[in-house]
Parts: C-alpha cells; sequence; structure tokens
C-alpha cells in the first residue's frame, strides 16, 4: 500500500484527487482553486508512493509553458533519478513523439515537415486564387475543424451545407494532396494522425497503452472531439487517467473545444469519479461571489460554487463613460493613482477587453501617461519576416521536400533567382513528382532554363548539401558553430541593411541575434543536434514565443489570452451589450437572430468568458463601460452589459470613487503632473 507523504497544506478535496487511483478520475477544478499543484503533487505520489516508472507516465497539456511550469514544480518535488522518463508536454508535442516514431506506418518519413498557419494559408492562398484574406481564414479554420472533428475530405463534402462549405471541401481535398507532396503535416494533424493510427492499427495500439501506463491531462474543458479520442485510445480498457479541468471557464468553441468533453466522461466511464475542487487559493470573496452569481445563469453541467478564507475585499468598481477615449485615459489615470496609493507596481495592474480592435486606444492613453505596458496577443516573435526568412533555411536542412521553405530561403537574400526560374523549375518539378529541391539536381540536363539561371540554383543547392551534411553528421557539441556558419554564409545581416533604413535593419537583425541565441541555448541545454532544433522550434512557433519576460508594466490582454493568469488589480474594460457578450459581425448577428439554439449557446460562451475575466483578480475589480464606442468612424450609442446585473452587486452600480469626475481638462492634467513628481 502506498503511504501518505503528501503536504499538510493540500486541502480535503486536494488530497482525494491526488490520491485516488481506482480507475478515472474527473477534478472539477474551479478558477484558482490549486489544479496545478494537485497535478504535479499526483505526479510526484505516482513516483514516490505507488512504484510507477517515470517512463511510463504522460500529463498533456496545452501550451508550452504550462508544461515548463509543471516540469519544474515536478522537479522540485522528486529526485530526479525518479522522474527519468517522465512526460509533460503538449498535445501536439506529443503527436510530434508519436509520428516521428511511427512515420512509415502512415507513409511520412521520419524527417516531416511541420507547416504551421501561415504556410498552411499560403497553400490554401494558391489553391483559391484569391487574396480576400477574410475568404482564405474562413475556408482554414473550416478545415481545421473538420480536422479536430474527424472527417476527411471525403465526409467533409457529404456534410457540407452552404456554398462556402462546399468551397472549403474542395479545397480540403487539394490541400491535404499537397501536404502529402510535400511530405508535411499541419498543426492539426499532429492529433489526427496519432488517432487515426491508433484507431487502426492494433499493434501501435497496444504498444502505445503500455507504455502509456498512467495519464494526467489538464484543462480538459479546452479539448475538441480528436484529442478526447487520443485520451481514450491511449488509455484503453484500464482507464487509469486523470482529467482536470472547469467548465465554467470553456470559452474555445470556434477552435473546436466543446465543453461536452466534460460531460461525456461521465457517460463513456460508467465508474468515473468525481472530485470538486471549490476553495479559491486567489481571490477575496466579493470576487468570487460575482464570479458565482454570472455564471449561474448559464445552464451548469456541474454545480459548484467558489469560496475564499481572503476576506470580503473592497467593493467591485463600475464606472459608466461617455467615449472609448474617455474610458482609456480614465483607467490611465486610476492606475496611476491606484499605484501610488496602494504602493503597487505597475505589473500589478491588468486592463482586460474583448476585442483586440479594443487594445489600439488603451495603448494611446497609457503612452500618453508614460505608463509602461506590454500586449498580449501581438505579433508572435516567430512570425516576423526575417525570422521566418531564417528558420526556412533551417527547415530545408531537415526536410528537402519542404517546398515553401525552399522558396523562401532561395528567394532570400535575392540571388538571381526570380519568379521565371521558379515558375519553371515547379512544373518540372510536378511533372516528375519530386520537390523543387530535388528539380535542382536534375532539370539541368534538359536544357529547360538557361545557364545564367540554372548556375544560381545549383550554387544555393550545393550550400544547402554541404550545412545539411554537417548537420546530419555532427553532433550537439556543433550546433551553435553550424549556426554561425550558416548566418555568415547566407549574409542575412547584409541583406536586411540593403533593403530597409538602418533603424528597421537594426531592429530586425537584433531579432536574429536573439532567435540565434536562443537556440544556442536550447541546444546546449537540451544536447540537441541542428535536426533535433529545428523540430523543436517548429512547435514552439505554433504554441507560443520564447520570450517569457515579465517586464514591470500593466499588461494589457483580450480576455482569452488572459485565461490562467491573475494579477492583484483588473480592470475590465468594455462591457457592454455587443461587445461582451459580443456577437460578431453583422452577418453573424442576422444568423444568430434567426437561429435562437445559436445565440443561446454564443451568449453562454461569452458568460463563461466573462467568468475567466472576473476570476482574474486578486484583490480589487472594476468594470467601466462606454455610453458611446467609435464604431466603423461611428459613434454607436451602448448599453451596459446584462452580465453587469448579473454579478450581483450591492446596486446596479457601484461606481469605483472617482475624486477626479468633475475636473476639467486642464485640472486632470495638472492633478496627473503633482501625481507624476510625487512617483
Amino acid at each position: 500500500m502506498p503511504g501518505d507523504t503528501l503536504p499538510v497544506d493540500l486541502n480535503a478535496a486536494q488530497r482525494e484527487a491526488v490520491k485516488y487511483l481506482n480507475g478515472p478520475c474527473l477534478v472539477l477544478a474551479g478558477a484558482g482553486s490549486g489544479k496545478t499543484r494537485v497535478i504535479t503533487q499526483k505526479i510526484a505520489y505516482l513516483l514516490r508512493e505507488c512504484g510507477y516508472s517515470g517512463r511510463h507516465i504522460v500529463a498533456l497539456t496545452f501550451t508550452n509553458k504550462a508544461a515548463k511550469e509543471m516540469s519544474e514544480r515536478i522537479r522540485s518535488l522528486v529526485d530526479t533519478r525518479l522522474a527519468r522518463g517522465l512526460t509533460v508536454c503538449t498535445f501536439h508535442s506529443l503527436g510530434v513523439r508519436f509520428l516521428r516514431e511511427e512515420a512509415e506506418q502512415i507513409n511520412l518519413k521520419p524527417q516531416f515537415s511541420i507547416f504551421d498557419a501561415t504556410d498552411a494559408l499560403a497553400i490554401i492562398q494558391e489553391l483559391l486564387a484569391t487574396t480576400d484574406k477574410a475568404r482564405l481564414r474562413a475556408v482554414q479554420q473550416t478545415i481545421s475543424l473538420w480536422k479536430n472533428a474527424m472527417l476527411g475530405p471525403d465526409e467533409a463534402a457529404q456534410r457540407a451545407l452552404t456554398p462556402s462549405d462546399e468551397e472549403a471541401a474542395r479545397v480540403y481535398r487539394s490541400y491535404e494532396a499537397t501536404l502529402n507532396a510535400y511530405q508535411a503535416v499541419d498543426f492539426d494533424d499532429l492529433v489526427r494522425l496519432p488517432v487515426r493510427l491508433l484507431e487502426q492499427n492494433t499493434a501501435v495500439r497496444e504498444r502505445w497503452q503500455q507504455r502509456v501506463q498512467y495519464l494526467l491531462v489538464d484543462e480538459y474543458q479546452d479539448t475538441n472531439e480528436c484529442q478526447y479520442r487520443l485520451v481514450q485510445l491511449l488509455t484503453g480498457d484500464r482507464a487509469q487517467f486523470t482529467a482536470v479541468g472547469d467548465d465554467d471557464q470553456a470559452i474555445y468553441a470556434w477552435r473546436g473545444a466543446t465543453v461536452e468533453n466534460l460531460a461525456k466522461l461521465t457517460t463513456d466511464y460508467a465508474n468515473l469519479k468525481l472530485i470538486k475542487l471549490e476553495q479559491n487559493y486567489r481571490s477575496v470573496q466579493r470576487i468570487l461571489s460575482a464570479a458565482n452569481s454570472v455564471i449561474s445563469h448559464n445552464p451548469n453541467l456541474f454545480n459548484k460554487r467558489l469560496w475564499s478564507e481572503h476576506g470580503a475585499g473592497e467593493s467591485i468598481g463600475v464606472k459608466a463613460i461617455d467615449s472609448d477615449e474617455a474610458e482609456a485615459e480614465w483607467v490611465g489615470l486610476s492606475i496611476s493613482g491606484q499605484r501610488f496609493d496602494r504602493r503597487a507596481e505597475w505589473r500589478d495592474f491588468a486592463v482586460l477587453y474583448r476585442s483586440n480592435q479594443q487594445a489600439r486606444v488603451l495603448e494611446q492613453a497609457l503612452r500618453n501617461l508614460r505608463i509602461p505596458y506590454t500586449v498580449s496577443g501581438g505579433q508572435s516573435f516567430f512570425d516576423k519576416a526575417e525570422i521566418r526568412d531564417v528558420l526556412a533555411y533551417l527547415r530545408l536542412l531537415v526536410n528537402e521536400a519542404d517546398d515553401p521553405s525552399f522558396i523562401r530561403a532561395v528567394t532570400t537574400p535575392r540571388r538571381g533567382v526570380g519568379q521565371g526560374t521558379l515558375k519553371t523549375l515547379g512544373q518540372f518539378a510536378a511533372t516528375h513528382g519530386i520537390s523543387l529541391f530535388e528539380a535542382v539536381f536534375q532539370i539541368g540536363m534538359t536544357e529547360q532554363l538557361a545557364p545564367r539561371q540554372l548556375e544560381p540554383l545549383e550554387t544555393f543547392g550545393a550550400f544547402i548539401n554541404r550545412i545539411q551534411a554537417r548537420a546530419q553528421k555532427d553532433g550537439p557539441d556543433s550546433s551553435a558553430e553550424i549556426l554561425d556558419e550558416l548566418i555568415s554564409a547566407i549574409g542575412y545581416e547584409r541583406h536586411l541593411y540593403d533593403t530597409l533604413d538602418e533603424r528597421q535593419a537594426q531592429a530586425r537583425w537584433q531579432n536574429v541575434l536573439d532567435l540565434l541565441a536562443w537556440l544556442k541555448r536550447k541546444a546546449q541545454e537540451d544536447s540537441l543536434t541542428v535536426i533535433d532544433l529545428v523540430q523543436h522550434v517548429a512547435l514552439v512557433s505554433m504554441l507560443e514565443r520564447h520570450d517569457e519576460a515579465d517586464p514591470d508594466a500593466v499588461k494589457l490582454s483580450t480576455l482569452h489570452a488572459s485565461k490562467g493568469l491573475e494579477y492583484p488589480h483588473v480592470f475590465l474594460v468594455g462591457v457592454e451589450e455587443g461587445l461582451l457578450p459580443h456577437m460578431g459581425r453583422e452577418d453573424d448577428e442576422q444568423v444568430l437572430a434567426a437561429d435562437a439554439n445559436m445565440l443561446a449557446a454564443r451568449v453562454q460562451e461569452e458568460r463563461r468568458l466573462m467568468y475567466v475575466g472576473i476570476t482574474r483578480a486578486q484583490r480589487t475589480l472594476t468594470l467601466s463601460w462606454c455610453k458611446r464606442r467609435r464604431r466603423a468612424r461611428e459613434d454607436v450609442v451602448r448599453e451596459p452589459s446584462r452580465f453587469i446585473s448579473e454579478m450581483g452587486l450591492a446596486s446596479p452600480v457601484d461606481a469605483s470613487p472617482d475624486p477626479q469626475a468633475n475636473y476639467s481638462p486642464k485640472e486632470r492634467l495638472s492633478a496627473l503632473k503633482s501625481l507624476l513628481q510625487k512617483t
């Protein structure tokens, strides 16, 4: 029998969740209830007390950041030797490991390419022959949803009911054929293909079920149908798993996640153990009471109410403001004042909003007030042109058949390879069923290209082969040297200064240096070859940027991006009908109005998003809404969100104290100057 070396400060529900091992377990973990602690303590318990080997335990998350945090906590709890072989990673990282091992079973080369969203969109654009970004993204999202629902091109075509769906189904078929030709997979395939192989191949399924003897899944409410199936197939009849989730924080239906996966567990597993974590360790009770009150207006899958021992806390403030510009200025002034009064730091404050479009006016106000800030959900580091340029070379080293990377690398910097040359090369490659890179070494015998066109191609091909041979031969110790040699030979720094003004060139070159420094550090820390590095960075670039610094700055964030985070003081802005709850574009609104069930589902998800926003706050929460908001160059009259009244505040509007409410603009500026002098 296992012993009990669990920390004494685990509450009764947490302790039960950690120790339960008699079959499938669903832990309903309310916001701030210590779910990560439960998962890490359970892994430590399995390793220390229950005789499980690290190589037989898998913990799945949705972000690299969560996986890293979990791994660090586990290392502090158990001896390194016990944790050897333990897998803590994202669903998609596990999918990559699976596919590298089982590539032959699904007719993939072990060094297949992973296409990110930008690469995939480029293929769709070529197939649709349009530059309409909205149309392209709509098709891309539809294909992604089909893949997450385990629907292939044939099934998608059968289910297509609208002209836009029929167009997406036609593109889907050609898109899949293109990926197969490129020996590539997209982000959704990293889970879909393992599921398909596990379903169809008994030997592979039994081998992986023997390997995964205990499975833990974080944020279970965010799983889609494909991920749910993966959990079932990996755990098999033994069903030794713990799923941790919160139905009240299910906010990703638009990307295929289904909150029904929590309810499905109760029907698919008759012996499921249900444990609720309701004690919140983050927020004061007033904030939790407001969150409980809002979410009670949704149909409840599972009845739970958050509570806290942190005391009642301050009243929740609600502020009605004339315009979005006035709202942004008021938020900035309030943060400046509270920072001084509370002796707080800038990083203690977060401003949350429903739509990225709200960020612009907030940023302008904070800049005017000289308040440092960071924005979540901006352009990813890996989406920057200079980063994609360098990574194209690295990806080509790993997979010569990666045609998009070949095209980007061979034309950046310019080396005399024009569109006419590429078109001829592409036609030759298609006719012979080979990659563009392979075509470089064969087209010379056909005289289809003039010598002046052929020479730069062959020079480029020889260069890639030379670096590739070294990358495949040398070990991790040579990774830094190979990277430096590659960048030097490309002449990328000179290319930047030749094509951009000095300031832009300097900024972009610094980004390249940051990328190289990060790659070298990863190679050294994890003993990765250049080939290993490229496979690692392909996933990181799709999941999150590598820079995880936490500067002393106010955080501006969408509600979606704020999930999983917490701040002492939160301003939730734009809490208005039409914005939160957000009803989408005008054509969406017409569809919703015609479908009562769809409208109800949309409002319920928006209510869960409001719940997420409220529960980010630890000590204080302030809401604001505008009487008029600028939309498409017009002032639109707004009304307070229904969610404000649903919070059950002491009065319809608990107005936050505003000592400057009756100040003129000149008096406000004077007060601000005085405040800045004090700080």
